[in-house]
């Protein structure tokens, strides 16, 4: 099959396509016929040499895929042949076949195209878990996510509306912040222009934020920190733009602050299966009645996927980006 390998790390241009072999699916596990894949940041940080793999994970690029299941491995008894699933993997996902774990496994929703479905796993994933596991986000409570016109805001906006919470984002464009508040967003922030937590806290009536959604890490912390609520929480998913920053501990005491963060590839399959089984009991409702759906700015074709890692380095898309097969 075709796959696209990592030659060295760097830039797009190391992204080469490959011969290698079909996988064999093992035990609990599904060979997926591809159609497509989403393209994600730490796809991006494994090219660089800055995020590599888990010792048991492909080094195949890719972190979730939808397509038509070819074969069940030993001990799979939810899927069969021929079942359009979309699904969440720890690598491998840029190439035509690619073994997922059957739990992390969801059925494609039949409101979106098979090639659309590809862009669900990693953000609905990473959204449920963090900031309604994690956050405890409830309907009447306000939500920030920084970022809000990535493939995890645009999810984000639409999920968190969609079970009633009042919805803020920010983003680097006053076009991305348009397509915020297109979303769900009550007001979208161009922090370019502004600053987003004196811009945020009239809103709120100087109450503040219970739940803010941030990957952009150390410049934005302190900030986050003096715009949450009492009882307010900060759930970190990345840090793009640094990883250490001081906190005044009194505003922590005082406003009764949560401070949480997560990963999704490292954690262990019962985890993500976990994850996939909420995810589907209560998310995937809202994407079969159009409350959410996957955002795609654009498609590649899986042998110019160093194209669209290009896009993505250039931070001018909204919502997803996709390699299709």
């Amino acid at each position: 099959m075709i796959a696209i390998a990592i030659t060295k790390p760097g830039g797009p241009d190391v992204l080469k396509p490959t011969d290698i072999p079909v996988p064999v699916p093992g035990p609990g596990t599904v060979l997926i016929r591809v159609a497509a894949a989403g393209v994600n940041r730490p796809d991006l940080m494994q090219r660089e040499g800055k995020y590599p793999p888990p010792a048991d994970a492909s080094d195949i690029p890719g972190l979730e895929v939808s397509g038509v299941i070819a074969s069940c491995g030993p001990g799979v008894k939810r899927w069969h042949e021929g079942d359009q699933v979309c699904a969440l993997v720890s690598g491998g996902g840029y190439a035509e076949y690619c073994v997922a774990p059957d739990v992390q496994c969801l059925p494609a929703p039949a409101a979106i195209d098979l090639v659309s479905a590809a862009g669900m796993p990693e953000t609905t994933f990473t959204v449920w878990t963090n900031v309604y596991e994690r956050g405890r986000l409830r309907a009447g409570e306000t939500f920030l996510v920084h970022g809000g016109a990535s493939g995890i805001g645009t999810t984000a906006i639409q999920m968190t509306r969609a079970f009633g919470a009042r919805v803020f984002a920010t983003a680097g464009t006053d076009e991305k912040c348009v397509a915020c508040e297109r979303l769900g967003a009550e007001r979208a922030i161009n922090y370019k222009a502004q600053d987003f937590s004196a811009a945020l806290m009239p809103l709120t009536e100087g109450r503040g934020i219970d739940v803010i959604l941030d990957m952009v890490g150390a410049p934005y912390f302190s900030r986050n920190v003096d715009l949450l609520a009492q009882e307010g929480r900060l759930v970190q998913i990345a840090v793009l733009q640094g990883a250490k920053a001081e906190i005044n501990l009194v505003r922590l005491l005082r406003q009764r602050i949560t401070i949480t963060g997560s990963t999704l590839r490292s954690r262990t399959i019962e985890e993500k299966g976990a994850i996939a089984a909420a995810v589907e009991r209560d998310v995937w409702p809202l994407v079969e009645s159009g409350k959410i759906r996957p955002i795609v700015y654009a498609r590649f074709p899986l042998t110019e996927a160093a194209e669209a890692h290009r896009l993505m380095e250039s931070g001018s898309h909204i919502g997803k980006i996709l390699l299709t097969v």
